[in-house]
């Protein structure tokens, strides 16, 4: 190692116990794949040691796109990526579009700079192209390195999914940033780090600014006061110039990503359907604008483009009505109402003493619990009790940054020891987190 590269790696804590917090792994078999990288020691590289997880849906053919699901800042946000690929809701949308789901898990030590990997220029960026690419290889579908990148982000996550559509804006398909977006002008107070161009292919390009009100709409002290200025400063640069850009403000939280994922998935759901090439390779569609819907920034309430009264380059933008009608219940309260019944369980089989079924989520309401049965009896529930400190009730949990709970919990349930001579009936019953149940 040079010694530049040694004394700098030093000075930003790298050294500090680097392996503690990133040493337990969930297995990654397929339809699972994984790959690691080392902290690179060669100028402008990722001076972080890096995961990538990869989920790939069972028989497809040829991948279309990958989702990526980017944790935030800090010890603890980098340690739940780790979990992100293995997420039923988000691969939910992944399978919808025939897409990969990636979650990366940058391995930063405690309170060392995470803009040293949440700006791609700092070599992440290059890292996540070298990782689809090995990626590809591992998992039968080489076209990974050409394909277009949807990308979610938290926080620190946020500033990578927003720099990577600045400077790569041809391979974006939408981008969603949960509190944190890139910086486009020079801060006196954040001296560190450098300004981003704001590209004309940038602006053709969906994104969704989504901070909590209490970083700085309603709550204007604190640690997270900060973010809604620059997601203010963020959208009305982006939007001013025409960008497809719009903003939905959590009502419910602070930094925590709470129910966004209810808003979240559907959006890129719109974007994904309307963006994605058939072929690996081919460019992305433009977004239609047609049936667009406007709102004034931090109102509650939508119009069709047509009807918009006010400003329209200072107007949040909404790609179709289905989603500015889901967007009035977020920006009020999160429930967004669903309809749909998530999907039967299946494989149901009793495997030592255990119930034992696959199941899929539900894309606009995931999963909150299953009901088991025997004889038409209700054994219980898994989980007995699902829980999530930061928003509804899931049945794989969440962590601050959105990811499964670790350890992952298992579609598995004891059951009692049957008679000798009899053949007990068992039915499981998936159930979404607006209550709906499954066949």
């Amino acid at each position: 190692m040079r010694i530049s590269a040694l004394l700098f790696l030093l000075s930003v804590g790298f050294l500090q116990a680097q392996q503690a917090p990133y040493d337990v792994f969930p297995p990654a078999e397929p339809p699972y794949y994984r790959v690691r990288y080392e902290a690179s020691t060669e100028p402008g590289g990722l001076i972080f040691p890096v995961n990538y997880t990869i989920w790939v849906p069972p028989g497809v053919k040829e991948l279309r796109g990958v989702i990526v699901h980017q944790h935030g800042c800090g010890e603890g946000s980098c340690k739940s990526g780790l979990t992100g690929a293995y997420d039923l809701h988000w691969q939910a949308l992944a399978k919808k579009h025939q897409c990969a789901l990636l979650s990366p898990s940058y391995e930063q030590p405690d309170k060392a700079d995470c803009q040293r990997w949440c700006d791609p220029r700092h070599g992440s960026g290059a890292a996540f192209q070298r990782g689809l690419a090995d990626l590809g290889t591992k998992s039968g579908h080489p076209e990974l390195a050409r394909v277009p990148w949807a990308l979610w982000g938290h926080s620190g996550g946020g500033h990578w999914a927003g720099g990577m559509v600045l400077t790569h804006p041809d391979r974006v398909a939408a981008a969603w940033l949960r509190s944190g977006v890139p910086l486009l002008t020079a801060d006196e107070k954040r001296t560190t780090i450098q300004p981003h161009q704001l590209p004309e292919a940038a602006l053709k390009v969906p994104m969704m600014c989504n901070p909590g009100t209490k970083e700085g709409v309603t709550v204007k002290d604190g640690r997270f006061a900060g973010v809604w200025p620059a997601n203010e400063t963020f959208f009305k640069a982006v939007r001013g110039r025409g960008g497809l850009i719009g903003v939905a403000v959590d009502p419910l939280t602070a930094h925590e990503c709470g129910n966004a994922r209810y808003l979240a998935i559907p959006w890129l759901d719109v974007c994904l359907t309307a963006r994605l090439p058939r072929r690996a390779g081919e460019a992305l569609k433009s977004m239609p604008t047609e049936g667009a819907w406007l709102a004034a920034l931090l109102s509650t309430e939508a119009q069709p483009a047509e009807a918009f009264q006010g400003e329209i380059k200072q107007a949040v933008w909404l790609p179709n009505e289905a989603i500015a009608q889901a967007w009035q219940h977020y920006v009020k309260d999160t429930q967004i109402p669903d309809a749909t019944p998530p999907p039967a369980p299946t494989k149901v089989r009793v495997i030592d003493g255990e119930l034992v079924w696959e199941a899929e989520a539900d894309l606009e309401s995931g999963l909150a619990h299953f009901i088991i049965e025997q004889d038409g009896k209700v054994l219980g529930t898994l989980p007995a009790q699902p829980k999530n400190p930061f928003g509804r009730p899931l049945f794989q949990g969440l962590q601050y940054s959105d990811t499964p709970a670790f350890p992952l919990v298992q579609m598995r349930f004891p059951i009692p020891k049957a008679e000798a001579g009899s053949e007990p009936n068992y039915r499981v019953t998936a159930v979404n987190t607006v209550g709906l149940k499954s066949r």
